[in-house]
């Protein structure tokens, strides 16, 4: 596969031209889903959940469909009939030839007097993780762990210990939008073969438009 890094937590998957969409929230560009044959989203956040892209998205490509939970599909399923899909903890489908587990259940915890929501991850084609907004530990092994580096929910002595919990061979960094230029200073020192230790992974930082193959 071909993995492109989106703004914030979005991500493009490429396999033999077909183009599967994960998370283009309104810190994504305006294209970030533009010729999608697939589209997943993990949870209702702004940042994740844009309803205009995935409306244009889904209008520009009649076979494109949605996959993601309820809070989402309520949405948008009226207006898409057979189209948007439900899916939750421990559901398996395929999307545009991709095979998809469902892993996670809830949003991490923000604070206590703020109520948790729905979030779930994706694991693509058995190698490809997006957790959504939770450090959530599917039980299988990844190769490709999409890394949530800053959110109002997390913290880096926790995102050091979700990398060795799931020791993938690279985690490539997302949620990242909330950066200044001069965090990445700390985060590579905290992430990268100097810092305490995540379990032998590859720390990947991709900018915007940037592409690996994984």
């Amino acid at each position: 596969m071909r993995l492109t890094k989106k703004g914030h937590a979005c991500v493009r998957l490429e396999t033999g031209g077909r183009v599967l969409v994960i998370d283009p929230g309104a810190f994504t560009e305006e294209d970030a889903a533009a010729d999608a044959d697939a589209l997943l989203v993990t949870h209702e956040h702004v940042d994740h959940f844009n309803e205009q892209r995935l409306r244009a998205a889904l209008d520009a490509n009649p076979g494109c469909e949605l996959w993601t939970l309820a809070s989402v599909a309520s949405q948008l399923a009226a207006a898409y009939p057979g189209r948007v899909h439900t899916v939750g903890h421990g559901d398996t489908f395929t999307a545009a030839g991709y095979d998809i587990e469902v892993h996670g259940e809830l949003h991490a915890v923000i604070h206590p007097d703020i109520p948790r929501i729905t979030n779930i991850g994706f694991v693509v084609d058995g190698s490809v993780f997006h957790p959504g907004d939770a450090l959530t530990v599917p039980d299988r092994p990844v190769d490709t762990l999409l890394l949530p580096v800053m959110a109002p929910w997390n913290k880096i002595a926790e995102v050091i210990d979700y990398v060795r919990e799931l020791k993938p061979t690279r985690a490539i960094d997302i949620h990242n939008a909330l950066l200044s230029d001069v965090a990445p200073l700390i985060y590579d020192r905290m992430l990268g073969p100097n810092g305490p230790g995540v379990a032998g992974a590859e720390h990947l930082r991709l900018t915007p438009g940037e592409s690996v193959e994984v």
